[in-house]
């Protein structure tokens, strides 16, 4: 099997292991373009899930995108599969970006070896992120360090220092012609984790918002899930006139809504960080289930409002925090 000297940069292939969720993926791509650089000319995988395919490979970034990155605790023929894939694939390094304990699991799974050189947290790795605080660090600049770590990224003094643009999503686009979207409009996005209500927004609050967007003649449009599709019926009840795009986008078509929209209002959920991510202005809104320095979404025109209790947030203060 192919060894590479870290140092060196050179070996034929490389993996770069990111499975969901969208936040955590869109917060990937920075991370992904760092990758990209430091290995020109080199093959470069991800091993990623399906939702995030179709996305991944329109980035441009990898020369292959591999699915089925998470089989079932009792899918013996996935863990199977996937283990002679990763065995198979040649690589010489491995930057394990979930680092989770599924995705440090993996790297036993080049037993009996050799394993290839690994930037994650799997036990006995060649090149661990050490800092005992990285779960206090933002996703953003924790996979930026753990990059650094494996000398991708630059340390001063024992800090590490932002190297290179920020993530480029241009390539992030399509055709939403079919939307017929004609004037002006903004992205209400009402989701979030059902397992989790406390980081919801109450819906009669979306309701209040889609109606003053409309008096202001600005068209409110509902995304989410196809699951979610009771919550934007009941916001349509508030406000008839708003559109329900509700399980019809692509995470392309996503990011071209949120690039022409005048502004997006969310929960935080996974649409907003991709939303936020292509520059649409965007409030996004926080409760205590979740905190947003570990979290936030990042753009150029993102403005959080956290509440211990969403409810407790007023839609007046929503409005206020939009420049329409």
């Amino acid at each position: 099997r192919l060894r590479c000297d870290w140092s060196s940069d050179v070996c034929s292939s490389d993996l770069v292991i990111k499975l969901g969720a969208l936040g955590d993926f869109v917060q990937a791509l920075g991370p992904f373009a760092a990758i990209r650089n430091h290995h020109p000319g080199q093959r470069i995988t991800l091993l990623t899930t399906e939702p995030f395919a179709e996305f991944a490979r329109a980035s441009g970034l990898f020369d292959e995108v591999w699915t089925g990155g998470r089989p079932g605790v009792l899918d013996v023929g996935g863990w199977l599969g996937l283990r002679r894939r990763l065995r198979g694939g040649n690589f010489g390094r491995v930057y394990d970006l979930q680092t989770s304990d599924r995705s440090s699991f993996y790297y036993r799974l080049f037993w009996p070896g050799p394993a290839p050189e690994w930037s994650g947290i799997a036990k006995g790795c060649s090149h661990p992120h050490l800092n005992p605080a990285r779960d206090f660090m933002h996703t953003v600049e924790r996979q930026a360090e753990q990059l650094a770590m494996a000398g991708i990224g630059e340390y001063v003094k024992g800090e590490y220092v932002k190297t290179g643009p920020d993530p480029d999503f241009s390539w992030a686009t399509a055709d939403i012609s079919r939307f017929g979207l004609k004037g002006k409009y903004a992205l209400l996005a009402p989701g979030g984790a059902s397992h989790r209500p406390a980081k919801r927004w109450p819906v009669e609050h979306f309701g209040a918002v889609a109606r003053a967007l409309t008096i202001k003649g600005v068209e409110p449009v509902l995304i989410g899930s196809p699951a979610e599709a009771g919550m934007m019926a009941e916001i349509k009840a508030h406000c008839p006139e708003a559109r329900d795009l509700a399980g019809q986008t692509t995470l392309l078509e996503l990011a071209a809504l949120g690039r022409g929209a005048a502004a997006a209002v969310g929960n935080d959920t996974g649409p907003m960080h991709l939303i936020a991510a292509v520059g649409c202005q965007s409030v996004v809104l926080y409760s205590n289930e979740s905190d947003p320095a570990l979290c936030g979404q990042r753009g150029p025109a993102v403005t959080i409002l956290r509440r211990d209790r969403l409810v407790d947030l007023s839609a007046a203060e929503v409005l206020d925090g939009l420049d329409l």
